[in-house]
């Protein structure tokens, strides 16, 4: 259970940068394209900027610090950084940053490395919606014809040879914490897969062709982030003056009120007078 605990609060850390309401012009790719690895494997995280060919840089968070590719746990080459004997303690989040003068960065993703004999390969990215997911159980050593079973949040979702398991059409329900054991080898770590919705394909016969350069692309982004924030500004502005206008509104009304509030005490006090006369 805390183990899934941790795995869900990483998950949730790692929406931040999915769900900041912008498109991501920085994406960060893994190779070999798996979550899981064992003690002493190489890696090799890519970064791919959209807006720059110089890509971005990849940065980590794990049980050791924050820090960058080039502060000592990888070889920083470019846009790449590549770690040739990956530890245990190498587990943690990884993402891109921008190289290209903005704040913007990837999604991150979730590496974990195994100082056991078994690991659950599996998407490294979030699945497509309608689209099948493959899981396969890898040990260390060769086993072979020994059954591999699959979990599921901690249950048992199936069991069969330690080749490949496909879950047909992935949906929302298939997101969570999953894990294979082998028997007599062991058990993997835990990794969460994720399902995205596919974006809608239709479009209004009178929308024109999205453009086609790379230049038109970046220019309709600017232009979109500019409408936005304009939008944000004029919202803005018509509160602060409908604030005002409230303010007002009701200082005019209380002045009002204190004005008949003097004249009835007034015209009180000179009947009470006429009426001793």
């Amino acid at each position: 259970m805390k183990e899934a605990a941790a795995q869900r609060l990483i998950f949730l850390i790692s929406l931040l940068f999915w769900t900041s309401g912008q498109v991501l012009p920085v994406r960060l790719t893994v190779s070999p394209s798996r979550s899981q690895f064992f003690r002493g494997e190489s890696v090799t995280l890519i970064c791919e900027d959209e807006n720059s060919s110089d890509g971005g840089t990849v940065r980590r968070n794990t049980t050791r610090k924050l820090s960058e590719c080039k502060d000592g746990w990888g070889e920083a080459d470019g846009s790449s950084c590549n770690m040739t004997y990956i530890m245990p303690d190498d587990t943690g989040l990884y993402w891109c940053e921008s190289m290209s003068g903005s704040s913007s960065s990837s999604s991150s993703i979730q590496l974990s490395v195994s100082g056991g004999s078994v690991i659950l390969q599996s998407p490294v990215l979030p699945v497509m919606e309608g689209d099948d997911v493959t899981l396969s159980c890898r040990a260390k050593s060769p086993a072979h014809n020994l059954p591999a079973a699959f979990y599921k949040d901690g249950s048992f979702i199936g069991d069969g040879p330690s080749g490949p398991m496909t879950l047909l059409h992935g949906s929302s329900s298939d997101e969570g914490l999953y894990k294979c054991s082998i028997s007599g080898q062991g058990e993997s770590p835990s990794s969460w897969i994720s399902v995205e919705e596919k974006p809608s394909t239709t479009s209004s016969p009178s929308t024109p062709p999205p453009p086609s350069s790379s230049s038109s692309s970046s220019s309709s982004q600017f232009l979109l982030y500019g409408l936005s924030s304009l939008s944000a500004g004029f919202v803005l502005v018509l509160l602060v003056l409908l604030v005002l206008l409230v303010k007002r509104h009701i200082k005019r009304k209380s002045k009002a009120l204190r004005r008949r509030c003097f004249t009835a005490v007034l015209y009180a006090t000179r009947t009470e007078e006429e009426e001793k006369l």
